[in-house]
C-alpha cells in the first residue's frame, strides 16, 4: 500500500508511526494478538493526554481494555491504579486476570472479606470499599494515579448506586477517572455531569459489535431469523421476517361457524382440524427440545435466561430425565477432575447437603444452573466449564448478564416478561440488550445468537421493537445517609459537605429536567388566560358559581370517605371478637371464600420482618382457606364487618407449616361449608343525603345568576378545564420547587435528626457521630443507636450473631403468616429491644420528613435470619441449619459473609471497655467457618 503514496504522504505516515512508538499506548498494543477497535484506541489516547474517559460500548466489546490501558499506565508512571467492580465475583476475575499479566507481587484484591497484596501498586477491589477507603482519608491513597469504576451504570442501582456517586465526587482532583459503562442513551449528559465534577472528561461511545449479533425465534422446530436482511447482514436495514407474522396470523385465527356442504361435517369441525395441523407447527418446545435443536444448529455453548431460580433447577432436572448429554467421555472425565479439585476443602458432609452429586451429573453431560441460591464455589466452577466449553448449556436468572466475563455463541430467552419485585411487567429494550448481549464470543465466534421462544400470543412486531431500540437511560439513585452526613460534616463541615452533594449527578439531572418543566408552567399561563375568557357569563361571576360547584362535589366526596372509614372501623371491630375456630366468609379479595379462623391476631405487634414483637394497626387474623392456604388477613379484605357463621375444633396437634395437617383441616372445613350460607349486607344509605353544608351549598347555587344561563353547561365545561388546568400548573410548580436543592434539602433534614440524637453539634461530629461513621448499611442509624444503649452487651457470640443478622438480612418476600424461629433468653430481648429502639428513630423520621419512600432512613429490621445466624454461630452443621433456614445453600453463604461484614464494623466501632467487641470477633470466627469460608479467593 506504501507505494501507492507520494514521497510526502510516506513521510507524514512515518512520522505518525515514530511518534506512536514514544507513547506508553505502543507498547500497550503489543500485549494482543489483534488490533484494537478505533474507539479503544481513541480512549486511550485521551487517557494518555491526561484526560479522564467514559466508554460507553456493549457487552462483549472490549471495553475493559481501555481499563487495562489505565493500569498499563499508573505502572509506567510509578504511579498506583485501583480498579474497582460492583461484585466480587467480577473483582476476584480481574485480579486473576492481572496476577497473570503482571505478576501477583504487584496486583492486590481487597473486598468485603478478602484482603490479598492490598499495598500493592494495582489493587482491584469493590467500589464500597474505595468509598470506606476515601472517608477514612487512607494513607493507600497516596500516590493513585488512576481509578477505573467498572459497570459503572451501576450507579443507577436503587440501593448501592450512591456509592459509586460518593466515590467520583469525592475522589482527589489529581486522580484521573476511568469510567466503562454499557451502552446508555444519555451517555453524553452522563458525561457533561463528569465534566463538571472531575475536570476535561472525553465521551467515547460505540455501538458497534465486534462479533453481528443475529436475531431468531424458535417455533416448533424450526428456528426462524427475526428479521428479514436486505442487506444479507446483521446491522444492514431490516424489517420482520414475513414468515413469523404468518405464524401469528395463523395463531391468532379462530374457526368460523357453518356447515361444509361437501364434506358433509360441520365448518367448526374443519377450523378445528386445521387450527390443530397449524399449532402442531407452533409450539413452544420444551427445554430439552431447545437445547437439543440449538446443538443440531450448532448453536452451543448457550446460556438460557429463566427469570426464577426453581425455572433455572428445574431446567437442569428437565433435561437431566431426557436422557440429554452433550459431553464425550473424554469432556466428562477433565469435568469430574475439575470439580473434585476445586470442592476438595468442603466436607463430605455438607457436600451431601448441598446436593453435590445431582450438580455434578450435570456438570458431567454438560448442563448447569447458574443462579444466586447457589454455593458460591458451586457458581465458580460452572463459570470455569462453561467458559473452557465443558459445560455447554446454562440456565441463569438475568444476574449472570450484569457480571462476570462469561460470553456464549447464543443466548436463549424463555419469555419477555419477568417479575419486578412488584408485578408481572415486560422486559424494557435496555434489559433485553443487556441479556443478548452475552451472545457472541470475540475471537472464536463469527456471529452471536439470541434466540426468543415463541410463546402464544407473540408479537413479532414488538419484538422487533424490543431488539431495535436502544433505550437505556442511566438515572441517578443518589440519597444522603446517616453515615455519610457525619463523615461529610467530619470532613468538610455543614456549608462546604451540602455543596459537595449539590454536584452529584441526581442533582444535575434534577437540575436540567426544571428548565423543561418551566417551560411547561409558561406554556399553561397562557392557556389559563384563554380559558378564563371563555367562562365569561353575563348574568354574573362564573367563577363564583364554579367554585360553589366544586365545593358541593368536594364535600359529597369527603362524606363518601367518611362513610368508608365508618364502615372499615366497624370491620375492624367486628375482626376483634372472632375466637379460633370460627368459620367465616371472606367476601371478597384473593382468598374469598369460606376460611377457619386459627388465630384472631390482635395488635400485639408488627408483623413485618420482626412479626409479634411491635405495635400494630389493627387485627390480623390467622386463617385456613378451603384451598388448604394458612394466611393472615386484615380489615380491607373486609369491607363489611364480618361474623361467625358456625364453630370448628382445631386438633391440638395441628401445624400450620406441614401440608398433611392444613389438607385435613381444610378438608373438614369444606365439609362443614354445605350447609352454610354467607350473611347478606344491606347496602349503606348515600352519606350526603341528610348533610346541612350539602343543602346550604345546593341552595346557593339554586340561587345564584349563572345558575339559568342557557349556555351553563358550556361555562361549566371552560371552566372545569381552567381549574384543572390551573391544579396542573401548580403541580408543575411545586414539582420546580421541590427539585430545586432537594438532595442538600434531604442532607439539612438528616443534619437536623443527627443534632437532635446528639450525633452532631454544629460543623462537629461528636465522639457517637465518629462511631455512627464506622458503620454502613442500611440500618447504620440503628446499629449505632444500639451500640450506645448497651443493647448487646453480655451477648454471647451466637447471640450477638443472631441479633446482627437483623441489620443485614431482608427476606425475597414478605410472609406474615408465620412469625420466624427466634433464639430465647438474652438474645430474644436484645432483638425486642432493637424493634423497640428502631420504632422510636421510625417516629423521629416522621418527624423530621425523612421518608423511606425515597430511599432514605431505616427500613425495618428482619428478623428472619436470626435463628439461622444463631445455630450456625453455635456450631450446629449445615445440613441442621438449612434443614431450617427454608433457604437455599448460595442464599445462606451471601447472608452469613454479609453478617461477617457487619460484625466486623461492630468490632471496630463497640466500646473497647465493654464486652461486645469481643462477642463480635468471636462470633466472626464462628459465622466464618465451613462452606461459608471456603472460597477460591473472594
Amino acid at each position: 500500500m506504501t507505494e501507492d503514496m507520494s514521497p510526502a504522504e510516506r513521510y507524514a505516515a512515518a512520522k505518525i508511526r515514530a511518534a506512536e512508538q514514544a507513547t506508553a499506548l505502543a507498547p500497550f498494543r503489543e500485549l494482543y494478538d489483534f488490533d484494537l477497535d478505533p474507539y479503544q484506541v481513541e480512549a486511550c489516547q485521551a487517557l494518555e493526554a491526561g484526560k479522564g474517559v467514559l466508554v460507553a460500548a456493549p457487552t462483549g466489546s472490549g471495553k475493559t481494555i481501555v481499563g487495562e490501558f489505565a493500569v498499563h499506565l499508573a505502572l509506567t508512571q510509578g504511579r498506583k491504579c485501583f480498579y474497582t467492580t460492583p461484585i466480587k465475583a467480577l473483582s476476584n476475575q480481574k485480579f486473576q486476570d492481572l496476577v497473570k499479566r503482571y505478576g501477583p507481587e504487584k496486583v492486590g484484591l481487597l473486598t468485603g472479606d478478602n484482603s490479598v497484596n492490598g499495598d500493592a501498586p494495582v489493587v482491584v477491589m469493590t467500589t464500597e470499599v474505595l468509598r470506606n477507603m476515601l472517608y477514612a482519608g487512607s494513607q493507600s491513597l497516596t500516590g493513585l494515579g488512576h481509578v477505573v469504576m467498572d459497570e459503572v451504570h451501576y450507579l443507577s442501582d436503587r440501593f448501592r448506586g450512591a456509592v459509586w456517586e460518593e466515590v467520583i465526587i469525592h475522589l482527589p482532583e489529581s486522580v484521573t477517572l476511568v469510567s466503562l459503562s454499557a451502552t446508555v442513551s444519555n451517555a453524553e449528559e452522563f458525561g457533561d455531569w463528569l465534566d463538571t465534577v472531575r475536570g476535561d472528561t472525553s465521551v467515547i461511545v460505540s455501538e458497534h459489535r465486534p462479533v453481528p449479533l443475529w436475531q431468531h425465534v424458535l417455533a416448533g422446530r424450526r428456528v426462524y431469523d427475526l428479521f428479514e436482511e436486505r442487506n444479507g447482514a446483521a446491522g444492514s436495514r431490516r424489517e420482520v421476517n414475513p414468515d413469523l407474522e404468518r405464524l401469528a396470523r395463523m395463531e391468532g385465527s379462530r374457526p368460523t361457524f357453518g356447515r361444509d356442504k361437501r364434506r358433509g361435517r360441520t365448518m367448526r369441525e374443519a377450523d378445528r382440524e386445521r387450527e390443530r395441523r397449524q399449532r402442531a407447527r407452533i409450539w413452544t418446545p420444551s427445554r430439552p427440545e431447545v437445547i437439543d435443536r440449538l446443538d443440531n444448529e450448532g448453536l452451543l455453548p448457550a446460556i438460557t435466561f429463566i427469570f426464577s431460580r426453581a425455572g433455572c433447577e428445574a431446567a437442569v432436572q428437565q433435561c437431566l430425565h431426557s436422557g440429554l448429554r452433550l459431553n464425550d467421555t473424554e469432556a466428562r472425565e477433565k469435568v469430574r477432575r475439575i470439580v473434585e479439585a476445586r470442592t476438595a476443602g468442603i466436607p463430605d458432609d455438607d457436600l451431601h447437603v448441598l446436593g453435590y452429586f445431582e450438580w455434578l451429573e450435570g456438570l458431567e453431560r454438560g448442563i448447569a444452573a447458574h443462579h444466586a441460591g447457589m454455593l458460591p464455589t458451586f457458581k465458580e466452577v460452572v463459570e470455569e466449564l462453561f467458559v473452557k466449553g465443558l459445560v455447554k448449556a446454562v440456565f441463569a436468572t438475568e444476574t449472570l448478564a450484569l457480571g462476570i466475563n462469561m460470553p456464549a455463541r447464543s443466548v436463549v430467552l424463555e419469555k419477555l416478561v419477568k417479575w419486578n419485585g412488584e408485578q408481572h411487567a415486560d422486559i424494557t429494550p435496555g434489559e433485553y440488550t443487556q441479556l443478548t448481549g452475552r451472545a457472541g464470543r470475540r475471537g472464536i465466534d463469527v456471529e452471536g445468537h439470541a434466540v426468543v421462544l415463541w410463546q402464544r400470543g407473540m408479537n413479532p412486531a414488538a419484538l422487533a421493537g424490543l431488539a431495535g431500540t436502544r433505550t437505556y437511560p442511566l438515572r441517578s439513585s443518589f440519597k444522603p445517609s446517616y453515615n455519610m452526613a457525619v463523615n461529610l460534616v467530619s470532613q468538610f463541615g455543614r456549608h462546604r459537605s451540602r455543596e459537595l452533594l449539590e454536584m452529584s449527578f441526581a442533582q444535575f439531572q434534577a437540575d436540567r429536567s426544571v428548565v423543561g418543566i418551566t417551560r411547561q408552567v409558561q406554556r399553561n399561563e397562557e392557556g389559563l388566560g384563554g380559558y378564563r375568557e371563555a367562562m365569561i357569563c353575563h348574568l354574573g361571576d362564573f367563577e363564583e358559581y364554579s367554585r360553589l360547584r366544586r365545593e358541593l362535589k368536594d364535600r359529597e366526596t369527603e362524606l363518601a370517605k367518611q362513610g368508608a372509614v365508618q364502615r372499615r372501623a366497624a370491620a375492624a371491630a367486628a375482626l376483634e371478637k372472632l375466637r379460633p375456630g370460627d368459620v367465616i366468609h371472606v367476601p371478597t379479595g384473593k382468598y374469598a371464600g369460606l376460611a377457619l379462623v386459627l388465630d384472631p391476631g390482635m395488635p400485639s405487634g408488627r408483623t413485618n420482618g420482626h412479626r409479634g414483637l411491635d405495635a400494630h394497626d389493627g387485627p390480623r387474623p390467622l386463617v385456613l382457606t378451603a384451598e388448604r392456604q394458612v394466611k393472615r388477613l386484615a380489615s380491607i379484605d373486609f369491607p363489611v364487618p364480618v361474623t361467625a357463621l358456625d364453630r370448628m375444633r382445631i386438633p391440638r396437634t395441628f401445624n400450620a407449616r406441614s401440608p398433611q395437617s392444613r389438607r385435613d383441616l381444610a378438608s373438614a372445613l369444606r365439609t362443614k361449608a354445605g350447609h352454610l350460607v354467607p350473611s347478606r349486607h344491606r347496602k349503606p344509605r348515600a352519606e350526603a343525603a341528610d348533610d346541612r353544608e350539602v343543602a346550604r351549598l345546593r341552595k346557593e347555587i339554586r340561587a345564584h345568576p349563572c345558575h339559568g344561563c342557557d349556555e351553563r353547561e358550556d361555562h361549566a365545561r371552560w371552566a372545569e378545564r381552567y381549574h384543572r388546568l390551573l391544579r396542573d400548573t401548580r403541580q408543575l410548580e411545586r414539582r420546580i420547587e421541590g427539585r430545586t436543592n432537594t438532595i442538600a434539602r434531604t442532607f439539612d433534614r438528616i443534619c437536623a435528626l443527627l443534632t437532635e440524637l446528639d450525633y452532631l453539634e454544629g460543623d462537629t461530629v461528636t465522639d457517637e457521630g465518629r462511631r455512627l461513621g464506622r458503620l454502613y448499611g442500611e440500618l447504620d442509624l440503628l446499629a449505632s443507636e444500639c451500640l450506645r444503649e448497651g443493647v448487646w452487651e453480655d451477648l454471647g457470640p451466637a447471640e450477638l450473631a443472631a441479633c446482627a443478622s437483623a441489620l443485614v438480612y431482608e427476606a425475597r418476600q414478605a410472609d406474615d403468616a408465620v412469625a420466624p424461629k427466634l433464639p430465647a433468653g438474652k438474645a430474644r430481648d436484645a432483638l425486642a429491644e432493637m424493634v423497640h429502639i428502631w420504632g422510636r428513630l421510625d417516629a423521629l423520621e416522621e418527624d423530621h420528613k425523612i421518608s423511606q419512600a425515597e430511599g432514605v432512613g431505616q427500613r425495618e429490621p428482619d428478623l428472619g435470619f436470626a435463628w439461622a445466624a444463631y445455630r450456625w454461630a453455635s456450631g450446629f452443621g449445615l445440613d441442621e441449619v438449612l434443614s431450617e433456614a427454608d433457604m437455599p445453600a448460595g442464599d445462606f453463604v451471601r447472608w452469613c459473609k454479609q453478617l461477617v461484614d457487619v460484625l466486623g464494623q461492630i468490632a471496630a466501632a463497640a466500646p473497647t471497655e465493654g464486652t461486645v467487641a469481643r462477642s463480635a470477633r468471636k462470633a466472626m470466627d464462628g459465622v466464618l467457618r465451613g462452606v461459608v469460608a471456603y472460597s477460591s479467593v473472594g
